[in-house]
């Protein structure tokens, strides 16, 4: 039996040696993007490790646990441990601070704001909205706020690199009229929408939905009305000790999914990122040359 101190993590390592060949090829998948690759449900983790899901089924309990929702229960109590120790440990997030500094403070409820979103978070709405964003058949779109547009470029710019047809809607909301005219029935639209809710995103929500466009909207716990026309809504918690909200959790969320997306179709995006080195190499070709580069 293993130890209670043990951790999921130290179970497969050590127990490694045993597994079958599939089973090891379950492992390193787990292994390499551990914990969050064992957070999906147990056909989309076997999908991302190129496995059967009577395979998961297996390793799971050669490891020692009686199934799967065992196995995932404990990477969630080891990722709340990991996320609600610091609290009681300022000394953790700022040793030379005082209690009360703001360091302390602000980690403290952005700590919390992680901790209140990881367990109110839908797996299937997570794996729903993921499996969206890596369907190359459909056009994804990204806007957001005065203050989000910066977390729609930020995903957009990822996702851009893992796949084609990935659009980032321009703040001039004049334009969006346009945006719309090339929108397909089953396209995806990307919506960041916190509270003081810009009327202007609604309106485009309302407008896409009407057109078979599917919405994923990231927001905070009070909802944005947008979240009226969504199909996953992603409520992240949002408040600190600042006259500003948080964004760190809306973040957090957004790289899960942009490596869940890329991790699915990492053969892909592999070939399209070592076009992209390519290009990068080539533009450096038809750069301009300083005087005192040139050569006689």
């Amino acid at each position: 039996m293993m130890s209670p101190s043990h951790t999921v993590l130290d179970v497969i390592r050590l127990r490694y040696d045993g597994l079958t060949p599939a089973e090891k090829k379950l492992a390193d998948s787990l292994l390499d993007h551990y914990p969050v690759s064992g957070l999906g449900s147990i056909t989309i983790t076997a999908e991302n490790a190129g496995v059967s899901t009577p395979t998961v089924a297996r390793m799971v309990q050669k490891l020692g646990y009686k199934g799967y929702p065992e196995f995932q229960a404990h990477l969630h109590q080891e990722l709340e441990a990991t996320i609600s120790n610091p609290i009681t440990k300022h000394d953790r997030w700022a040793a030379r601070a005082p209690n009360g500094h703001i360091l302390n403070r602000f980690a403290e409820a952005v700590t919390e704001n992680l901790r209140e979103t990881l367990s109110s978070i839908d797996v299937a709405t997570f794996d729903g909205a993921a499996d969206l964003l890596r369907d190359e058949k459909r056009g994804i779109y990204f806007v957001g706020g005065r203050i989000t547009g910066a977390l729609a470029e930020y995903f957009f710019t990822h996702m851009q690199v893992i796949r084609p047809k990935a659009t980032l809607i321009s703040t001039n909301r004049s334009s969006w009229p346009q945006y719309l005219l090339n929108m397909n029935a089953g396209d995806v639209i990307v919506i960041f929408d916190i509270r003081r809710y810009e009327q202007e995103l609604a309106t485009l929500a309302e407008a896409a939905a009407a057109s078979g466009v599917v919405i994923i909207l990231f927001t905070d716990i009070w909802a944005s009305p947008v979240s009226r026309y969504a199909r996953h809504v992603f409520k992240v918690r949002i408040e600190a000790p600042s006259a500003w909200d948080s964004s760190v959790v809306t973040l957090f969320t957004v790289e899960a999914l942009i490596e869940a997306v890329q991790n699915a179709t990492w053969d892909k995006t592999r070939e399209r990122m070592h076009s992209l080195e390519k290009l990068f190499e080539r533009s450096r070709l038809f750069r301009r040359q300083e005087s005192g580069d040139r050569t006689n």
